[in-house]
This record gives structure tokens, C-alpha cells and sequence, in this order.
């Protein structure tokens, strides 16, 4: 496919690296701060517990916020929007290692401020803007192309972060991490809105369609709710791995190079996987595409608890589940997108992006609370597979067919 057939204009080519830009750097700081456990045990004398509650509230504020400011993307524009958004992600960081830090600062810091910047940062309001520039037939790719960028962030992150935090310290490398933001705040200046001439979904309904009444739409829509509870359990998931496998690794003996090993895999191989499943839904059924998706998690949940402990096996599980980490975005925005059209399309989908960090929540905080509770994760993990197979039927029901007030005439 050439780039004058896949990208309908330039300012869609520009849109679509700077979204790149952007996705790669939030979500790889959003990636390690599981690393940083034992520091945080240590120096600020917290808890596995606090500081999975901490994670679990950086989730839940970047759910919340995804949706505002998606809708406040889709009114000033998503350039705007991620520099006030990165504004909160570099103030969290900064107070985490040089201001108040403990108690309930801890908390403000790392699961406040970090969250809600988040929530206009890592990939909802970057990938609802890219959605508004390609057709039906290619916006799957496209997107899929932005979150293979955010595992490139995955997978560099954790190396990066555990050379500067043996060279630097903890402190230090927080400190450093302000750099990354402020590129993520110049890229950003790339990001353009299509403009309504040039729209390539303009139908004179759409346009007419308020706030409020895509809304109702959505919410009177049957596979609107379900996504929404299928992106919980997408959140649970991601999360629970993301901020326990360095406290899981311990506790089954893996040795603890194992745990940069895993997360940089999930990165890696996470960029095939969206890449493959955003060219697969443009071709094929995105429920159907979903159902397999999350039921091939819980297939290799189940091997890596049973299987014996090994190097291989903890590296496979890195490659298996990073291929399946993000593969869920590409179908899901899909569906929003082909059902209710691109309009309010980074809002609609910061909506269902919410339950997925409702999710995200109980992921980190239970996992925590699991094993201070009863000094294992095996609960939290079994409770992970159950919610796979539970997402794997419930998208089945799925109606994919675009409303009747998208046709045209």
C-alpha cells in the first residue's frame, strides 16, 4: 500500500507521527513504575498495598479523565489538550521525588496527578484524532500504528529505566523522565483536526448531532455497554501484570533480571500484535477478533502458573501476552467507530476507555491487597483468567452494523 493510498492527506501523515511521538513516550513512563516497588518500600516506607492503591488511582483518574478530554479534544483540539494534560503527568513526577511524598502525597503524586495527565496523554485522545483522518477501510491499521509506537515505549522503558536507576538512583531518574514530557508536549504541536471541508466521514446528520444525543445513542446501544465491560477486563489484565510481575517473579524464584525481561518483551512483541490485529479488522468480524483475543489470554495465563518455573517459561509468557497486550484497541475503536461514526469519536471511545481503567484499578489494588492478605498473587491471577473467559463470550453479541442515520445517500 503506498503512502498516497493509505494516508487520505498530508496533514493525516503528520497527525499520525506526532500521535506515534506522544503514545510512545506516556505509555512507556506508564509502564514502569512497577519497578520502582521496592524504593518506594524502602525509602518512602510505604506498603505493596499503599502502592497499589497509588497505581490502582492512576488508572482509575486516567479513565475518568479520558472522556473529558476526549470531549474537550473533540471541541479545542487534541494539541491543546495533551500539552495541559502533560502539564499534570511532569508536576506528578517532579513532587514524587523532590516534594511531599509520603502518606497521602504518595498518592496525589503518583496516583492523582500522574493519572488524570494520563487521561489526555496516553493513547485515547491521540488515537481518536489519528480515527478522524482515515476511512472505515484503513483506520484500523492506522490506529494499529499508533499503539505498535506505544510498545516501542514498552519495550525501551524498562531498559532504560533499569540502566538509570542502577547508574542515577530512583530520584534521579524520575528527574530525567521530565525530558520525555516535554518532547511528548513538542510533538504534540503536530497533531491536526481534519478540517470539516475535507472530512472524509461528512454526512450533514452526523454533523448535526449533539453531545447529549450521541450520549444516548451510545448508551441505548447493546454493544456499546458490552465493550464497555469487556475493556474492564482488558484493564484488569494489562494492569495486574504491569505493576505485580516484579513481585510475582520473587515470589515464584525467577530471577529478577527476568522482570525488566518480561516487560520488555510485552513491549516488543505487543507491536505485532496491534499491528496484525488492526490490519485483521479491517478485513474480518472485530467482535469475533475480540473473543479470540481475550480468550487466548486466559489460555496463557493458565500455562505460565502451571508450567514449571524456568527462564523459558517467563519469557514466553512475555512474548505470548505481549502480543495480546494491546490487540484489543485496533477492534475496539473500531466498533465504536464504523457503529457511531468518528464525530465524538475520542470521547465515545474515553468512555469505554474508563471501565478499562475501572478495571486497571481493581487489577493493581488487588493484586497488592492479595498478597499482603494471604502472601501470594495466585488469587489475583486466577480471578485474571476467570474475567478473560468472561470477555470472551460477551462480545459475541456484538451488532458491528453502522447506524441508519450513517447512511447517505
Amino acid at each position: 500500500m503506498t503512502k498516497e493510498k493509505f494516508f487520505p492527506s498530508n496533514t493525516a501523515f503528520f497527525t499520525l507521527i506526532s500521535a506515534c511521538l506522544i503514545v510512545a513516550i506516556f505509555m512507556g513512563l506508564r509502564m514502569v513504575f512497577g519497578l520502582f516497588t521496592d524504593f518506594f518500600v524502602e525509602d518512602l516506607q510505604c506498603t505493596v498495598t499503599q502502592f497499589g492503591l497509588a497505581i490502582g488511582l492512576q488508572m482509575l483518574m486516567w479513565g475518568m479523565f479520558a472522556p473529558i478530554f476526549g470531549a474537550l479534544a473533540d471541541k479545542i483540539g487534541s494539541a491543546k489538550v495533551t500539552m495541559i494534560a502533560s502539564c499534570f503527568v511532569a508536576l506528578g513526577i517532579y513532587l514524587l521525588y523532590s516534594g511531599p511524598n509520603t502518606g497521602i502525597f504518595f498518592q496525589i503524586n503518583l496516583g492523582l496527578l500522574i493519572g488524570i495527565g494520563l487521561g489526555g496523554t496516553a493513547i485515547s485522545v491521540q488515537i481518536g484524532a489519528v480515527g478522524k483522518h482515515f476511512p472505515n477501510k484503513t483506520r484500523g491499521m492506522a490506529i494499529g500504528i499508533v499503539v505498535a509506537m506505544a510498545s516501542i515505549g514498552y519495550f525501551f522503558s524498562p531498559i532504560y529505566t533499569k540502566y538509570a536507576l542502577s547508574a542515577f538512583g530512583w530520584e534521579k531518574t524520575l528527574n530525567t523522565y521530565l525530558y520525555f514530557v516535554l518532547f511528548g508536549m513538542i510533538a504534540a504541536i503536530f497533531l491536526r483536526e481534519v478540517k470539516k471541508e475535507k472530512n472524509i466521514n461528512d454526512n450533514s446528520k452526523v454533523d448535526n448531532q449533539t453531545l447529549v444525543e450521541a450520549l444516548k445513542e451510545a448508551f441505548n446501544h447493546k454493544g456499546f455497554i458490552l465493550l464497555t465491560f469487556g475493556f474492564f477486563v482488558c484493564g484488569f489484565n494489562i494492569t495486574l501484570v504491569s505493576a505485580h510481575i516484579p513481585g510475582y517473579i520473587q515470589e515464584r524464584g525467577f530471577e529478577l533480571w527476568t522482570a525488566f525481561a518480561i516487560l520488555s518483551l510485552i513491549g516488543l512483541f505487543n507491536i505485532f500484535g496491534t499491528l496484525t490485529f488492526g490490519y485483521l479488522s479491517g478485513k474480518y468480524s472485530k467482535k469475533m477478533l475480540l473473543s479470540i483475543l481475550y480468550f487466548s489470554r486466559g489460555i496463557v495465563l493458565i500455562l505460565f502458573l502451571v508450567l514449571p518455573t524456568s527462564t523459558y517459561v517467563a519469557l514466553g509468557f512475555g512474548i505470548l501476552y505481549g502480543y495480546l497486550w494491546l490487540s484489543t484497541i485496533p477492534p475496539t475503536n473500531g466498533i465504536i467507530s464504523q457503529v457511531f461514526g468518528t464525530k465524538y469519536l475520542a470521547m465515545l471511545y474515553g468512555l469505554v476507555f474508563f471501565s478499562h481503567q475501572i478495571g486497571s484499578f481493581f487489577g493493581a489494588y488487588l493484586g497488592g491487597y492479595f498478597f499482603d492478605q494471604y502472601g501470594s498473587y495466585d488469587y489475583a491471577w486466577y480471578l485474571s483468567i476467570a474475567l478473560s473467559f468472561f470477555a470472551t463470550v460477551i462480545h459475541l453479541p456484538i451488532d458491528e452494523k453502522p447506524l441508519s442515520r450513517l447512511a447517505t445517500t
